[in-house]
Formats: C-alpha cells, sequence, structure tokens
C-alpha cells in the first residue's frame, strides 16, 4: 500500500488490521463461517427515561435523566466522551440502589451548545456544573453524590472544593491520579494525532472504538460514540467541508421520531471505506462483548478511494468527525489535573473513619465505567448503601462487609 493510500485510509476512518484469520476445519479447507459483530448504534432511551437541554444563560447543556426518588448521581464524562459514556452504568445502577441519574454533556462536548466553546478550564466547567444544578433542582436541591471520569473527575473535584452544590453529599473519581495523569499529558498529542480524522458512518466510529481499546464493551461504544462524532458534508475537489456541529445523537432522534431506518452510508458517494473481514472472538476478561448478525458493509477498494480523492470533478459525501478538537485544548489540561489529589492528610483521615474508600477494578482501560459497568455500578452501589445514602433494592448484593 502507497503512502497516498495510507493518508486517504486514515482520512476516512482505516481501522485497525485484525489479526490472521486462523485455519478452519470446514468441507473443502473453507473457513468456518463466523458471525459478524453488529456495530449499529443504540438510542440513548434504552438506559435513559428522559433527555431535554438547559438553559443557563446564552449556553445550553444537554441532561440524560433517569429514576424520581433518591439522591442524585451527577455523572460528569472524560474529555473527548459524552454524557452518554455512562448509560450503561446509569441503567444497571438504578437496578440496584433507589436512586436518580442525571448526565450531562459538559461545555464543548456532545450535544451542549455554549457561547464559547473555547474555554475548557476548570474554574469555567466547574461553574457549568454548578449553574446546571441551580436550573435543574433550583435553591433547595436533593442529596446530590459527584461522580466523574478523567477530565470530568478533576472537574468533579473542582466542582466539590469550590462548595458550588451545596447538597453535596460524595465525591466519586473514575482513574483520576494527578501524578499519572500528568506525566499522560507529555504523550497525549501523539496519542490524538494517531486518531482517524474522520469516519465515512457511525457504524466506521463504533467499529474503530471497539478495535482500537477505546471502549472494550459493545454495547456501551455503540450507545457513547453517536455522542463523539459530528456529521459534515466534505467537497473533495476543493477539500473543504460544512461543519453542522451537530453529534450523531441527533440524527439517531431524527430517525427515532421519524421511524426512519438508520443507514450505514449516509446519503452521497456510494460505498465506504474497504474494512477488514472480522471473525467473532470470545471476550477474555474485560473484552469486547459479542453482538448479533450483520449485514457485512459495502466495500471499495483503496483505488476507489484514491481516485475519489483526485477526480477532477467536484465530489460531495457525508462524513463523521470529532465532536471536539481535543489537541486545541492542551492549554487547559494542566489546570485540570493539578492539585486534584493532593490531599494526602485528609485522605488518609477519611479512609480511617471510612469515609474514603478506593476500588481497583481490573481487565478494563481508561474508560473504566464503560468497559466494566455492572463492576462500576456494583462499587457505587455498595458505597452508597453503606453510607447509608440510599436504600438497596433486590438486587442489591454487597461486595465487601458493610
Amino acid at each position: 500500500m502507497s503512502a497516498l493510500q495510507r493518508d486517504a485510509l486514515k482520512r476516512l476512518g482505516g481501522l485497525p488490521p485484525m489479526p490472521p484469520h486462523g485455519l478452519g476445519s470446514g468441507a473443502g479447507g473453507k473457513h468456518q463461517f463466523m458471525k459478524k459483530r453488529d456495530y449499529t448504534p443504540e438510542h440513548w432511551d434504552k438506559y435513559f427515561q428522559h433527555m431535554h437541554d438547559v438553559k443557563v444563560g446564552q449556553d445550553t447543556f444537554r441532561v440524560y435523566e433517569s429514576g424520581t426518588e433518591g439522591p442524585v448521581l451527577l455523572f460528569l464524562h472524560g474529555g473527548g466522551f459524552s454524557a452518554l459514556s455512562w448509560a450503561c452504568v446509569s441503567s444497571i445502577i438504578s437496578t440496584l440502589v433507589t436512586c436518580r441519574c442525571a448526565a450531562v454533556d459538559l461545555r464543548g462536548h456532545g450535544d451542549t451548545h455554549t457561547v464559547d466553546e473555547t474555554d475548557l478550564s476548570a474554574e469555567m466547567m466547574s461553574n457549568d456544573v454548578g449553574n446546571v444544578v441551580k436550573e435543574l433542582y433550583g435553591d433547595d436541591p436533593p442529596p446530590i453524590i459527584l461522580i466523574g471520569h478523567s477530565m470530568g473527575g478533576a472537574i468533579a473535584v473542582h466542582t466539590a472544593q469550590r462548595n458550588l452544590i451545596p447538597s453535596l453529599i460524595g465525591l466519586v473519581v473514575i482513574d483520576v491520579v494527578e501524578g499519572t495523569a500528568m506525566d499522560a499529558l507529555s504523550s497525549m498529542q501523539s496519542f490524538l494525532r494517531g486518531r482517524p480524522t474522520h469516519f465515512r458512518s457511525i457504524e466506521g466510529a463504533i467499529e474503530w472504538s471497539v478495535r482500537s481499546g477505546q471502549i472494550r464493551n459493545l454495547e456501551s461504544a455503540k450507545v457513547s460514540m453517536v455522542g463523539q462524532v459530528k456529521w459534515q458534508k466534505s467537497f473533495y475537489h476543493s477539500f473543504s467541508s460544512i461543519d453542522t456541529n451537530e453529534t450523531a445523537t441527533s440524527e439517531l432522534e431524527h430517525e427515532a421520531t421519524s421511524h426512519t431506518p438508520h443507514t450505514i452510508v449516509p446519503p452521497g458517494v456510494g460505498g465506504t471505506i474497504a474494512e477488514e473481514d472480522e471473525e467473532e472472538e470470545e471476550s477474555e476478561g474485560g473484552g469486547v462483548s459479542s453482538g448479533s448478525d450483520s449485514k457485512p458493509p459495502t466495500k471499495i477498494t483503496n483505488t476507489d478511494i484514491i481516485n475519489k480523492n483526485t477526480t477532477q470533478q467536484t465530489l460531495t459525501s457525508h462524513e463523521y468527525t470529532w465532536r471536539i478538537d481535543l489537541s486545541k485544548t492542551e492549554p487547559f489540561w494542566k489546570g485540570w489535573f493539578q492539585g486534584v489529589d493532593r490531599l494526602d492528610k485528609d485522605l488518609t483521615i477519611g479512609q480511617m473513619q471510612g469515609k474514603f474508600w478506593m476500588q481497583v477494578l481490573p481487565q478494563c482501560g481508561h474508560a473504566v465505567h464503560e468497559d466494566v459497568p455492572d463492576k462500576v455500578a456494583d462499587s457505587l452501589a455498595t458505597y452508597m448503601v453503606r453510607n447509608k445514602v440510599a436504600q438497596p433494592t433486590a438486587n442489591f448484593k454487597q461486595l465487601v462487609p458493610l
């Protein structure tokens, strides 16, 4: 494959290669028939009961909610993710304890739209959280447990430290350790450059997220990735594009209301990027869960991709790209994590008093709550019951002595 072909594949969402196929034992020496994974996106209402937009001044924040009783679990996602990354955890925790769940698309992410999408400082984003809580619950909010992952965990700590939520009764941070996070920032730009810049379909984005290991749980990837990518129209002759700034969530919402079936390839130039054949593999530990049968995607050759990019005609195609350009948020990275876990004395005292608890979950990646949502939900439920802030249901099973 030439360098030009490799560049084209990267732009159009080239997928990580699959390992070589094993030899089949079927008749005639052919490979055994294996099921294809289904990468069709899932709608949010499978996991949340309500979706609405909260107005804060001129800004609009997307919020997903479920439950009507008990304390509120307020979920804050990591950088580049969206509120939908909490979908699986939210649906599971609701069966274990009596609680309410609220997941917010933070500034510059998902379907939240703000006047200033460039200021992602810890101060601005923690102010956003406090303002959204006030708009949701007024001057007398219910008991709230703030739960954040990565960047969202750091913002949760800043929000708690600044006392922006008067009814805060608990704080949970997932995969947020200042020393580790600060060390990882030096290689973040290199990681971001290694990601595909565009995808020809939502299914392609979901498949890439699972194959690359960004999300190791296929079910979570199918609902989560739609909030991470946005639709845009590209003009190959002029190498320009029109950015709609709407995530794939909006497309699924339109399909849900119009009863229009989802299509693998959006309207435009026929065909998709050439994708590798994939065999169903068993999940090991926290690996990818398998899906149902799906029709193999339409394929075009690498030559077709190159010809499409170099034709003299002005060709139009519909693509998906990342909702937020994380590389441009670098000025805020240190501010998110500095001072987040440098409370050694306070944490030690809290642990001795039973107020601080650290839980280590194996067989998962950085997106812990997406990779093993059942284990995260079990830990959260145990934390809430142990501290007597929520009533367990008949499904609750304690992980540690209470």
